[in-house]
């Protein structure tokens, strides 16, 4: 068992040992910021640890309403809803536009959090093959009649392999259906892609009406808690239709402080997300030298690496105790793992050139 006895960073403390740290989300390494800290502290002192009741009674506090109103500048909305969990984003996505859909259709291979909020949409659910535009077609084309609207609902970066879905393509195909809706889980996206880091739908170029995104702040920016931003008539319909707003506890204050400073910081710093993406090219350039395909040129800072002739379990192993903290995920256990398994990496922006050097190097030495 791992157990981490640091902030997640570049170099961290995992069992007692300092090692490269090429796991998880943190890709910002923001979990252990300074600033992130006393904003916590500070706001800790003023309004205690959490509100104790929901934000549809007592619940909101100035911190909270400060996420909302940073947030909603950082994706350049009029209101945000912010929300306990981002994992609970596409539930109250689902539950807020149920008036609005008839079906949802689904990637086969989404995460939990995308399966589990369709099981309380109360709609028909649809799953289509992984990235399969064709499939997708033939499922609209085969379980929709005349007049009924679809929701196409997929992760906007799947969590193992990285890939960004052909986005475009499902909003070509919601044409042929008025009132069709796209929806995306961009919990890897927050604050990563797009020349904004808006997400993936920024990224693509894909805007109007009918296409949203659920984030989250646990990731890249350090701190915790979902994120939905819209129109102040949208937000306030997702307020009056799902549960969660009205039925669970607010984000813990400390976690919001140190959210809104994480915006703060990311906002004020372009050049972190700018240092990120070249270190991810760099990167995928030394694994693509090594022989590994598949891997997507993208700015996302997850590489999957896999080869059915290689013993990954068995290079992650070795690379943890040479002093490298690498994911090993077997295939099938997890969304978007190829068969054959996969040695997931996260680069971050605080890796050093010297860091990734060292990292391509042993894998290399090992295969």
């Amino acid at each position: 068992m791992y157990q981490m006895e640091s902030a997640p960073c570049a170099a961290a403390m995992i069992n007692g040992r300092d090692v490269d740290y090429f796991c998880g989300t943190g890709y910002y390494a923001l979990q252990g910021h300074p600033g992130l800290i006393e904003a916590a502290c500070a706001a800790t002192r003023l309004y205690g640890v959490n509100s104790g009741t929901t934000r549809a009674g007592f619940g909101n506090n100035p911190v909270l309403l400060d996420v909302e109103k940073k947030a909603a500048q950082f994706f350049g909305a009029e209101a945000a809803l912010y929300y306990v969990s981002g994992y609970l984003g596409n539930g109250i996505l689902l539950q807020g536009l149920a008036p609005d859909y008839d079906t949802i259709f689904v990637d086969e291979e989404s995460h939990y959090s995308v399966m589990d909020g369709t099981a309380v949409s109360g709609k028909p659910i649809i799953t289509f093959g992984h990235c399969d535009v064709a499939d997708l077609a033939a499922k609209l084309a085969s379980h929709l009649v005349k007049g009924q609207r679809p929701l196409i609902l997929t992760d906007g970066i799947f969590p193992t392999s990285g890939v960004i879905p052909p986005l475009a393509d499902y909003d070509q195909l919601l044409l042929a259906y008025p009132g069709g809706l796209l929806c995306v889980d961009d919990a890897h996206a927050t604050g990563v892609v797009g020349s904004k880091g808006q997400g993936t739908l920024e990224y693509l170029g894909i805007t109007g009406p009918g296409r949203y995104s659920s984030g989250t702040f646990s990731k890249a920016l350090g701190g915790h808690g979902g994120i939905i931003t819209g129109s102040h008539q949208f937000i306030e319909q997702l307020k009056q239709r799902a549960k969660v707003f009205n039925g669970s506890s607010a984000v813990p204050v400390p976690a919001a402080a140190a959210t809104a400073k994480a915006l703060d910081i990311l906002s004020a710093q372009p050049q972190m997300r700018q240092q990120l993406w070249a270190n991810v090219a760099y990167a995928k350039k030394g694994f693509r030298e090594l022989g590994f395909t598949g891997i997507p040129d993208t700015p996302v800072p997850i590489i999957c690496l896999s080869n059915k002739h290689i013993d990954l379990q068995s290079i992650q192993q070795t690379l943890f105790k040479n002093g490298i903290a690498t994911f090993f995920v077997a295939g099938g256990s997890y969304s978007s793992v190829p068969a054959a398994g996969a040695l997931r990496l996260a680069v971050f922006s605080t890796h050093s050139r010297a860091q990734i050097d060292r990292l391509v190097s042993e894998v290399k030495a090992l295969l």
